[in-house]
């Protein structure tokens, strides 16, 4: 008998996944366990295993299509079998209007159901306007905009060989012309002619803006600053990094220091709960991480109980797998304690949110050499780095956040501390 395939929840903050591609065309034969097709959630490109039998009888869902959770995206049922009602029914479903009363994503036309901009990661150059205007005139799966994005190609150059002409993967792989102009180009052209330009709310940047929301307007915040002197650190830190058969990146320094200071302040590592406070049993470190239309949180897991090497070495895998889109939701949700460093943009200080289910972040300066005044009393230049907790007051009062920002900096500026 002939049934639905619904789009399921791949991630824990899921209500809407794009499928990217599809691995299984129409007339297959499926099994339960096979990979059916990739959908783009809000964080990462997640395989959809089908967990039904049958032939795949019709492709309700195209790639480059957005759809939210329990939408039809395609009918299994045996070879030849009527699926006209079925058909029918996802269509009514997908014309009726969401409980919210905001318009259902299948409603609408399949241009306006795929992301029409997806911005490009910083270091690729390409700008959110670039993106944008691409995605207005050509029809494309999420993936190939990336790539697009990423290689300064103007996808309105590009044939596509996907249904409808859309451009997918390969196709942009394979484009051999000329890289379209780059983002601060197009900026600058846009802004001498005074044009505004809309960038669009893709599925990953409300999700980002809902939790974010959620996580300042409910747990009542507030900051706790510092500032370190940073000679020490750089010291253990090279002396380290000419011994070690890999350099370790400064990031694991500062989980590892705050994993130190989290196991002398376990009130710190803790979770409010709403009729109890829990407190973690694992130090698990989540850093954030800027994809460049969104971020992502990669946790290195019981950072307690492993050395700086081994942090490094799960740090820059989960890293490199967050920017292809390939980290399973348990690599980036449930991190007991957060880090968000932007030293390496320049910025002095800054006060970060805190990321659920933890109950403080530390946000992260730039190390500047500053004029500061010695024990002796005599003016001397220091390698300064500014610290900033920001801390959930149902969990963490006031007090035992200070205690542990100066256990850390003591950690920071002494760091045998470590091994006490």
């Amino acid at each position: 008998m002939a049934e639905k395939v619904l789009m399921t929840a791949l991630s824990p903050t899921m209500e809407e996944g794009t499928i990217v591609s599809w691995h299984k065309g129409e007339g297959d034969a499926v099994t339960a366990g096979d990979l059916l097709c990739e959908v783009e959630t809000d964080k990462a490109t997640m395989d959809y295993e089908s967990t039904q039998e049958g032939t795949l009888l019709k492709i309700v869902k195209a790639e480059g299509t957005a759809s939210r959770v329990g939408d039809t995206i395609a009918i299994l049922g045996e070879e030849g079998e009527e699926i006209d009602s079925l058909l029918q029914e996802s269509s009514k479903t997908a014309k009726e209007e969401p409980a919210d009363g905001s318009q259902s994503t299948e409603s609408e036309p399949e241009d306006a159901a795929e992301p029409a901009a997806v911005e490009a990661p910083a270091r690729s150059g390409a700008s959110a306007a670039a993106a944008q205007d691409d995605g207005a005139r050509v029809k494309a799966s999420p993936l190939a905009r990336k790539i697009a994005s990423e290689r300064g190609i103007d996808l309105s150059r590009v044939s596509g060989s996907g249904p409808g002409g859309r451009v997918v993967k390969a196709d942009v792989e394979g484009f051999t012309g000329a890289p379209a102009a780059s983002g601060a180009t197009r900026g600058a052209v846009a802004a001498a002619a005074g044009e505004n330009v809309t960038v669009p709310v893709t599925g990953k940047r409300a999700v980002i803006a809902r939790r974010l929301a959620e996580s300042k307007f409910s747990a009542p915040h507030y900051y706790l600053k510092s500032s370190v002197r940073m000679e020490a650190a750089m010291q253990a830190r090279k002396e380290l990094n000419a011994e070690a058969p890999e350099k370790v990146g400064f990031n694991a320094f500062l989980m590892k220091f705050a994993a130190e200071a989290l196991k002398r302040h376990p009130e710190v590592n803790a979770s409010w709960q709403g009729d109890h406070i829990l407190q973690f049993g694992s130090i698990d470190i989540g850093l954030a991480v800027d994809l460049g239309n969104g971020l992502i949180t990669p946790i290195v897991r019981n950072c307690g109980n492993k050395g700086i090497g081994d942090i490094d070495r799960e740090l820059k895998d989960l890293v490199v797998r967050a920017g292809n889109g390939k980290l399973q939701p348990e690599e980036y949700t449930g991190a007991t304690f957060t880090i968000s460093n932007l030293g390496s943009f320049g910025i002095e200080e800054f006060t970060a949110i805190i990321n659920p289910p933890g109950s403080a972040i530390l946000a992260v300066g730039e190390i500047a050499k500053t004029a500061v005044v010695s024990d002796r009393d005599e003016l001397e230049i220091a390698q300064m780095m500014k610290i900033t907790l920001s801390c959930d007051h149902r969990v963490i009062d006031g007090a035992e956040g200070g205690r542990f920002l100066y256990e850390l900096k003591r950690i920071v500026e002494n760091p045998v501390r470590v091994l006490f």
